[in-house]
Order: C-alpha cells, then sequence, then structure tokens
C-alpha cells in the first residue's frame, strides 16, 4: 500500500487524521495518494494529518494490470444492430486480457477488503479512529467501511454518492438519464432563446434540430465519427451549466456547415473530441482496477439482454455515449469470481456525517445520495441546478467547501437537507415575447 501524508499545520490543534480518496475506481488513475496536496492549506489541514492512499490494484500500490487489446468495431456512439456481436466479442477480449495480466488478484480487489485495508492504516498510523472524505467511489468505500468499523470512524463526509443498493450495472445505466436530464435542461434553456441561438422555440425544437445535424453530419462521407463527437459535446457540455451557451452556439455553426457541405468546418467545431477513455497500444498494459471492482455484483449472461437495452439507450441516450453504459461490461463473462460479496451499507455503529451531492451529477445519478442520506442518517448537502461531480474542495464551490469544513474542523452539521446554488447560467436573456429574463 502506497500512503502519503502531510502533518497539520497546527500541531496544538491537531484532532487526529483525514483519509481521503476520491473516484475511478481507485482514485482517478492510481493518484489518490496525491489528494492530500488538494486539501493542504484548507480549515480541515489545520486540525488534521492529511492522509493519502492507492486503493489495492492501482498507482503505486500493488498493481492490478490487463493485457491490452484492440477493438473491431469502430467507435459510434450509435452503433448498428449488426455491429453488436462484435463489440460484445471485443468486450470479451477485453475480459480475457483481464484473466492473463491479472490472475487471481483480480478476487481480492472489494470493497471489503479495501475498508479493511483502511482500517490497518488507521491501525499502522496509531489512531483510535480516523475521518474520511469520500469522492464518486469513495462515497461507496467510505459506506462499507462505516458499515464494517464504525466505532473506529470518525467525522465523515460523502461526495458525488453512489446509491448504496444499485449494482454496478444499474449504476452505469444512470449515468445515461443523468446525461439526458441535463441535456434536456440546456435544451429548454435554449429553447426560450431561439432569437440568439436560432434552434427552435422550445425544447423538443431544439433537439431536433440537434438530431437533423447529427443526421446530417453522417452524409458528410465522414462516416459516424462527427455524429459520435457531437454526441460527446452534447453530453459533456450540457453538464456544465455555465457552458450553455458554449454548447448552443456551435450547433449553430455545425448546421450551417453541414448545409454548406464545408466538411472540413465541421470537424473543425468538432476537433478534439469522441473518444470514449483514452486508450492503450494493444499488447501493452493498462490499470485493470475498474474491471475487477465491477465484478463484484451480478451481470446478466445473455446477451439479448444488452442487446435489446442497447437499442433502447441508443434512442433514448443518444447524447454522452447513453448506448455504452447498456453494453457488455467484463463482468458479463464471469471470468472473475470476488472472494465475497459487496458488504451491504448498515448505519449499525455508523457516526452521523454528512452527504454532499449536485443534482446533475452526470456519473453518480442525485436519487443515489438521497438514499444514502437517509440509509445513514445523514443531513444532505444538495447543489442545484449543477452539473458538478466531486464537489467539495474539486469543485470550487464556496458553499460547500464552507458547510463541509465546518463539520470536519467544528463539527457543525446542517439540520437536515441544505441547499446551496450551483454555477451560474450564461446571461443570455430570454426571448422578449416570453416575458421572462433569466440571467442565472
Amino acid at each position: 500500500m502506497a500512503l502519503s501524508r502531510i502533518r497539520a499545520a497546527d500541531s496544538r490543534r491537531r484532532r487526529g487524521v483525514l483519509l481521503s480518496l476520491n473516484g475511478g475506481p481507485g482514485g482517478d488513475g492510481g493518484l489518490g495518494r496525491l489528494l492530500p496536496t488538494r486539501l493542504a492549506g484548507t480549515p480541515p489541514h489545520e486540525v488534521y494529518d492529511l492522509i493519502g492512499f492507492d486503493p489495492r490494484g492501482t498507482g503505486a500500490s500493488t498493481r492490478i494490470e490487463g493485457e491490452a487489446s484492440p477493438t473491431t468495431v469502430p467507435f459510434d456512439s450509435r452503433p448498428p444492430d449488426s455491429a453488436f456481436p462484435a463489440i460484445a466479442a471485443d468486450m470479451r477480449e477485453r475480459d480475457q486480457g483481464c484473466v492473463r495480466a491479472g490472475g487471481t488478484l483480480r478476487r481480492h480487489i472489494t470493497a471489503a477488503n479495501n475498508a479493511r485495508d483502511m482500517n490497518v492504516i488507521r491501525v499502522l498510523l496509531g489512531e483510535a479512529s480516523i475521518s474520511f472524505v469520500g469522492w464518486a467511489y469513495g462515497t461507496l468505500l467510505g459506506a462499507v467501511y462505516g458499515s464494517m468499523f464504525g466505532a473506529h470512524l470518525d467525522r465523515n463526509v460523502l461526495d458525488s454518492s453512489v446509491h448504496p443498493d444499485w449494482d454496478w450495472r444499474r449504476q452505469f445505466a444512470t449515468q445515461a438519464l443523468a446525461v439526458r436530464e441535463n441535456v434536456d435542461l440546456w435544451a429548454e434553456w435554449t429553447g426560450r432563446r431561439d432569437r440568439f441561438f436560432g434552434l427552435g422555440d422550445d425544447a423538443g425544437r431544439v433537439l431536433e434540430t440537434v438530431e437533423q445535424t447529427a443526421a446530417a453530419l453522417v452524409s458528410t462521407g465522414e462516416g459516424t465519427a462527427l455524429r459520435t463527437a457531437l454526441d460527446q459535446v452534447v453530453g459533456t457540455l450540457s453538464a456544465a451549466r455555465g457552458r450553455w451557451q458554449e454548447l448552443g452556439s456551435p450547433i449553430g455553426e455545425l448546421r450551417k456547415a453541414t448545409a454548406a457541405a464545408d466538411t472540413e468546418r465541421a470537424r473543425e467545431l468538432l476537433a478534439g473530441q469522441a473518444r470514449w477513455r483514452p486508450g492503450t497500444a494493444a499488447g501493452g498494459l493498462r490499470d485493470a482496477v475498474l474491471e475487477a471492482v465491477t465484478c463484484e455484483t451480478e451481470w446478466p449472461t445473455d446477451l439479448e439482454t444488452y442487446y435489446r437495452d442497447m437499442r433502447d439507450f441508443r434512442d433514448r441516450f443518444p447524447y454522452g455515449f447513453g448506448v455504452m453504459r447498456a453494453q457488455p461490461w467484463v463482468a458479463t463473462f464471469r471470468t472473475c469470481t470476488p472472494t465475497e460479496p459487496r458488504p451491504a451499507v448498515t448505519r449499525g455503529d455508523y457516526p452521523t456525517g454528512l452527504v454532499g451531492q449536485a443534482d446533475g451529477d452526470p456519473f453518480d445519478h442525485w436519487p443515489g445520495a438521497v438514499v444514502m442520506a437517509e440509509r445513514l442518517g445523514h443531513p444532505l448537502v444538495l447543489v442545484r441546478d449543477s452539473g458538478a461531480h466531486e464537489i467539495h474542495r474539486l469543485g470550487g464551490n464556496p458553499q460547500v467547501d464552507a458547510l463541509v469544513d465546518a463539520y470536519l474542523v467544528d463539527g457543525e452539521l446542517p439540520p437536515g437537507r441544505v441547499t446551496c446554488s450551483g454555477e451560474s447560467r450564461p446571461s443570455v436573456p430570454a426571448d422578449p415575447a416570453r416575458g421572462v429574463r433569466e440571467s442565472g
């Protein structure tokens, strides 16, 4: 296990250690041990030793890897039915790469073992208890730790929370819904500003324009690459309220470019888009923690189940690569059986803490945080009208930072649910005929 520590800035006020972990799973690229540098100089640093760690399988800890394998299907956000069997075959080969490189170690990359590792860290540091801040996947580990070792957990914050009861397939699937909710809100906002954007005077017409543009991009001779890039742009920028104008204006330009058969201009507008995840050259090795972790819950084995859902998601959730949240995954093929099931999240000895969540988080759909807060009896800090993910000290929201810092430093918990404001929308005035002028 690779650990890091930045000692409390004020040793006279020191109240213990603050362990932290962000998403990934595994600290977003194995950078868990570097998290203390993001918290250094903040109020919690005054009173806590800041502890970072690379969870088992990641970063500088003992690693779990998979062989990188080539894909045989062109990357397409709306693949045809004819491509489904090849997509499944590519995923089966990805799983086999995990088998060859990961061996039996895969079975031991579990939430329960990560929680045990966190308790080992506590013991090695000589602490009776630890405080903890977890973001995204870190919320699951924090919740499992509190369920297993609640007597050794002090103050704790779960930010951008997973749902305590959803299996990994459902967790992935709800990302597509979360993205679509953001897209619909953007379309509604844009439709109220038709005089500025010219994309349609209500949400439905705006999305019709997007779909017409997507179809026109396919006819440019670039195949589906430009349409896939457009789907990524719409899915990504719709989460960021402050970038809604940045999304609306290029779509108008794309419509002009496709009408003029200006493929070069369309490519220029969409440059740098349309990569699902960074790839690794075939034959090399890549981090395979995600593949191991997601074997921890059940997945269907019948490929037709996935094909049915892919058709549905392709139609309802084309933006932000929704169909890829429905396709087969390495766990479909059952070559990794974890040593134990994922522990249930229960209150037990779990001390009252804090859950934070943005209502438009595209990765961890907000209902999961509501259930997590209710399950553990935690107050919920809900950021309204925001597509932020990983908020406290990583997302630049001063309201959330102040609330969480007050709890971690002074033990001040808000009374029940608290609502904070998110990022302001662009100050593009609504059409006068609507009698509405929105500035944020």
